[in-house]
């Protein structure tokens, strides 16, 4: 394969001429805004059933704005998902963390946030939480919280799963963000990075 030449997805994006009647209502909404639902747009029911779990994952999760940002960073990291990367990393900056805060969810991060990153690496290693990550996080941020940095993983891993099969682009307007701003310090996150 020529690495000059983009790779052409078998399930691009779809248009706003290719927006599917059932869920025509979608389109003014998140599903309309962002690639990876512009991508799920090709299964319309999966993106209508979706939309109540969104709203529960991104806006009312017990976990917060700031503690699921964290959460997705390392998600993103894990599956080395460049498009999760880049759009979570736009969105905790305007939630005012700081470059070196995300940059250490690539690493062994400290406090709670090393905790947050241990359970993410729990659940993808093994599948679960370990009693002790588990007694630990719901000592810190609540069984609530806990269940719902469990959900968020596995929201993220299934977008992610479709992200990378789809090689789904980034939004024009965050790869501008990250090309205008760029993190402080750049570390590679793509997969070869999490053996």
């Amino acid at each position: 394969m020529n690495a000059s030449r983009p790779t052409i997805s078998p399930c691009p994006p779809l248009t706003d001429e290719e927006w599917p009647t059932e869920i025509s209502d979608m389109k003014a909404g998140f599903a309309g805004t962002l690639n990876v639902y512009r991508t799920m747009a090709h299964h319309p029911a999966l993106l209508k059933a979706w939309a109540p779990l969104r709203q529960h994952i991104v806006k009312d999760s017990a976990l917060g704005a700031i503690r699921s940002e964290l959460v997705i960073l390392r998600t993103a990291h894990r599956m080395g998902s460049d498009y999760e990367w880049a759009h979570h990393f736009s969105r905790a900056r305007s939630l005012g963390i700081s470059d070196a805060r995300i940059q250490a969810m690539r690493g062994s991060p400290d406090g709670e946030d090393g905790l947050i990153a241990r359970a993410v690496d729990a659940l993808f290693d093994g599948f679960r939480l370990p009693a002790s990550l588990e007694r630990a996080l719901s000592a810190a941020i609540g069984t609530q919280a806990v269940i719902d940095l469990m959900a968020t993983v596995g929201f993220y891993s299934i977008l992610g799963y479709i992200l990378l099969t789809y090689k789904t682009p980034i939004d024009e307007a965050v790869a501008a963000v990250m090309t205008e701003r760029p993190l402080t310090e750049t570390l590679d996150y793509g997969r070869g990075s999490m053996s």
